[in-house]
């Protein structure tokens, strides 16, 4: 009787997550997460290996800055209509473009030697990150319209395995394919991990949301409109900007120290096949077991409090890099650093995302979640980007990651205000 009712509990628990539209979620995310993987770990790893300095290599992560700076068109891709293809459906047909764009700079990224030419690999990097921004710009407009309100938080955490999917599948097939082939070939043929979303955009087709309420977006003719409305909607908001201060802060230390852990790696002489089982397989691993005990926590505690819980979470894991760097190289160490922060990433993915979902308004969903996914990280990736190098080399990794743990404070302390005053609450859009 017991077995029974526990099995009854479990598949309750697990049946949000086996709808259409979660489903759907999870692969979108499969294909939103894989671009990241080309442009992060991979070329940190790829330009390393080619003895190209610690400085040179995290400029490279400014290639990030088009996920940043996304929020810039997303209005074009709320309203304007793609020639021939539009009459697929405007989501559909900005999917299909900007997918095409990528698997073409990411054959011009892998065909180009760092050695002889950075100066192109460094274009082809924006270049990918462009069309992946832009791609991220149409997966997130098509999740959030597809989904129901009772179905954000499946939701959001289906997205959020497919991404560690995408993301985890992707880079370590192109380490393993490097390692066996070449840079060229695992560029190419990572370039696969388009096929999922393209699949599901002829699985569901175009998001009603987006039909009914671009009909009524085509009377609006101004671009100004276009740009300014969703910025208005939002600061209209009781407490828009200490939020919006808490969108830009919140992850300043993780991002920090998420895209320069495979310099640390490199230093401490971790091979390809260790940082592939350890970092990626191990990693995502951990993250599955977080976005389901992230899911738990939502449907237990709620929005408000499940947010907490993975910012204290995610500060304290920048402290196990602290802890490697000082151990050295140790398989044992490395499990339990990626593991922890992986599974606290987890946690925080259900709820920052449910909760940035819920602040979108549907008649703006491609603008304003591309700026509140943007904002969430274009501090960290700035100063990634322009001091992450110098604060490696000058401080050493010991206490850089320590300096990480201490950057994520104050966007912790920003949300306990939030809480205080209830402008989370305040904040979200979506009753």
């Amino acid at each position: 009787m017991t077995s029974s009712v526990t099995a009854r509990t479990l598949l309750d628990s697990l049946r949000p997550y086996l709808e259409k539209a979660p489903l759907a979620a999870l692969l979108l995310g499969i294909t939103s997460g894989f671009p990241a993987a080309m442009i992060g770990a991979t070329l940190t790893t790829r330009l390393a290996q080619h003895g190209i300095s610690k400085q040179s290599v995290m400029a490279f992560s400014l290639a990030f800055l088009a996920y940043n700076l996304k929020f810039l068109w997303a209005p074009a891709v709320d309203r304007f209509r793609l020639p021939v293809i539009a009459r697929f459906g405007q989501r559909r047909s900005w999917l299909w473009f900007s997918a095409a764009m990528l698997v073409v700079s990411l054959c011009l990224l892998g065909s180009t030697d760092p050695a002889t030419n950075l100066r192109t690999v460094a274009i082809y990097a924006v270049m990918t990150g462009v069309a992946g921004a832009t791609l991220d710009i149409v997966i997130d407009a098509y999740r959030i319209e597809s989904l129901s309100i009772a179905q954000l938080g499946a939701g959001s955490g289906m997205s959020q395995y497919g991404w560690r999917i995408g993301a985890a599948t992707a880079g370590a097939l192109a380490l393993i394919i490097a390692e066996h082939a070449s840079w060229t070939v695992a560029y190419i043929g990572c370039s696969i991990f388009v096929l999922p979303a393209l699949f599901v955009t002829l699985w569901l087709g175009e998001p009603y949301r987006s039909n009914t309420i671009n009909q009524k977006k085509s009377k609006l003719a101004s671009i100004a409109s276009a740009v300014f409305d969703p910025l208005r909607d939002f600061f209209m908001r009781r407490g828009a900007i200490l939020v919006l201060l808490f969108v830009l802060l919140h992850k300043i230390g993780d991002t920090l120290a998420n895209l320069s852990v495979r310099l640390l790696l490199e230093e401490l002489q971790f091979s390809n096949t260790e940082i592939a089982t350890y970092d990626i397989l191990f990693g995502f691993i951990a993250t599955l077991f977080g976005i389901f005990v992230g899911g738990l926590l939502y449907r237990r505690v709620g929005l408000k409090h499940s947010v907490l819980i993975s910012l204290i979470l995610m500060a304290v894991s920048n402290l196990s890099f602290a802890v490697l760097a000082h151990i050295g190289h140790s398989n044992l160490m490395l499990a339990f650093t990626m593991g922890f922060e992986n599974f606290a990433s987890g946690i925080g993915g259900v709820a920052i995302v449910a909760y940035f979902s819920a602040m979108c308004n549907l008649a703006f969903t491609a603008s304003q979640y591309a700026l509140l996914s943007a904002a969430a990280s274009i501090a960290g990736r700035l100063l990634t980007g322009t001091s992450a190098g110098s604060l490696i080399e000058n401080f050493g990794f010991i206490n850089f990651y320590l300096f990480t743990t201490i950057l994520a404070l104050p966007g912790l302390l920003i949300y306990l205000i939030l809480m205080k005053f209830n402008f989370v609450e305040s904040s979200i859009s979506r009753p």
